[in-house]
């Protein structure tokens, strides 16, 4: 067993980590291949995620899966809310009855640094060095969670057609609580509404989640 990491939400809603260590058969004993994917690791990323949904909620219904046109998968009777997300080595599920729910995990890496300009608004600059310092981020951590609270809310949105840096804004100093990280964002889309995200760092990755209806 690989589960990296669990967390109870509340009692409607969980997500999982898992470190992916087995081959394809392992999966596939438990989780139908519902796409062609040719990339063998593509595939085992594919598997696990999958595998966390039923990992989390036992009675969840793999063969009621379907890819809207903005390839986000769903269930159409929505009995349950998802997202899945995969980087590296690593699959996240995030699972609710109740909330629309969405994840991401992501690498820190440099890189974030050089493409900082394509996701980070002007107005959110006022936030980074007071954030840095108060929660003894380094920028890339500080850049790489907010890349990744950004990704779980277009996942949450689920409907495409969003501005990463116009329609999801960080809009005050990110909070430590205890071995997490609280953001605030403004989500402007249909209408306007505040946002928590949850962010974690781990040693290899970071994760950001969001439950929240809209």
């Amino acid at each position: 067993m690989s589960l990296f990491y669990q967390h109870t939400i509340n009692q409607t809603t969980k997500l999982g980590i898992w470190q992916i260590e087995e081959d394809e058969n392992f999966f596939l004993e438990k989780v139908p291949l519902h796409q062609s994917i040719t990339h063998p690791h593509k595939r085992l990323q594919h598997l696990a995620g999958r595998y966390l949904l039923q990992y989390l909620f036992p009675n969840f219904p793999y063969s009621e899966i379907l890819i809207a046109d903005t390839h986000k998968p769903y269930l159409p009777n929505e009995q349950y809310h998802f997202s899945i997300s995969h980087c590296g080595n690593y699959a996240a599920a995030i699972v609710s009855s109740t909330h629309r729910v969405g994840i991401d995990i992501e690498t820190p890496t440099e890189k974030v640094i050089r493409i900082a300009h394509k996701f980070i608004h002007t107005g959110e600059m006022q936030w980074m060095e007071k954030s840095i310092v108060n929660c003894q981020l380094s920028i890339v951590n500080f850049q790489t969670v907010l890349w990744s609270s950004k990704e779980a809310i277009f996942k949450w949105y689920s409907l495409g057609g969003m501005s990463f840096k116009e329609d999801m804004q960080l809009n005050g100093i990110i909070q430590k609580q205890n071995d997490s990280f609280l953001l605030p964002f403004h989500f402007q889309k249909e209408k306007s509404i505040q946002l928590n995200i949850t962010a974690k760092i781990f040693e290899e990755i970071v994760l950001s989640w969001i439950a929240n209806n809209f």
